[in-house]
């Protein structure tokens, strides 16, 4: 272990800490969590997910940060998926139940705010699937694009909001670690059976769990970018 992994170790004790030691501190990020949950999702998951990227990058480079590598821009970004990825959230826990019911599990509208059951597990299992089969893979192209911008343009906040070349970077993608790694292994693998879990939990759970994973979505999302290097 590095000095650097103590540093950050110690800066995410710091910055979480307060949160579980502190009730008022604790019960604020609750109320702000149900009152302003857009605003709470982007700051959430602009910490979290661009952690995960910085975490991904120690992995494979040995250290946090190197020039070029954007972290403001990444948390901008990170930040505004976090925005839709709580409006999927809704999106698909409302209407997954409401298909179901029409197709004829009526008891599956109520079936994710009930306690455990096997139809609870087959509503939750359903909207994780219809979520990412439907909204996961057109997200995470709109990241490897940012992403890819971000790079091109050095990793600057000026560049990155210089038009993105949304054509000539969606042909030059590697789109061999994009649908083997990220939609082949990643989607089946972890995210559905992820969300499944999220989704049977309560609703102000579900906000903490995704959170927790926006730090795995960034590892590996991150991953991915970087073994697409050495293509």
């Amino acid at each position: 272990m590095k000095k650097s992994d103590i540093y950050v170790l110690l800066g995410v004790i710091v910055f979480f800490a307060p949160f579980f030691i502190s009730d008022a501190l604790y019960e604020f990020y609750n109320s702000f969590n149900k009152n302003y949950g857009l605003i709470a999702s982007f700051f959430k998951f602009a910490i979290l997910a661009t952690l995960g990227e910085l975490i991904a990058l120690r992995i494979k480079e040995g250290i946090y940060y190197r020039k070029g590598f954007g972290v403001i821009p990444r948390a901008i970004v990170w930040g505004f998926i976090g925005i839709t990825i709580k409006i999927a959230f809704i999106i698909f826990s409302t209407g997954t139940p409401a298909v179901l019911a029409y197709l004829g599990l009526e008891e599956a509208t109520t079936a994710l705010g009930g306690s455990f059951s096997g139809i609870k597990l087959l509503t939750a299992f359903c909207t994780s699937v219809a979520m990412n089969l439907i909204f996961a893979p057109v997200f995470m192209t709109f990241h490897k694009i940012t992403d890819t911008h971000i790079i091109w343009n050095g990793g600057t906040i000026k560049g990155f909001f210089t038009p993105i070349n949304f054509r000539k970077i969606f042909v030059n993608l590697n789109w061999d670690v994009q649908w083997n790694f990220v939609f082949k292994k990643t989607i089946p693998f972890f995210w559905i059976p992820a969300h499944t879990i999220t989704f049977m939990l309560p609703p102000d759970m579900r906000v903490l769990f995704a959170a927790v994973l926006g730090v795995v979505l960034g590892v590996l999302l991150a991953v991915a970018s970087l073994k697409g290097t050495e293509k």
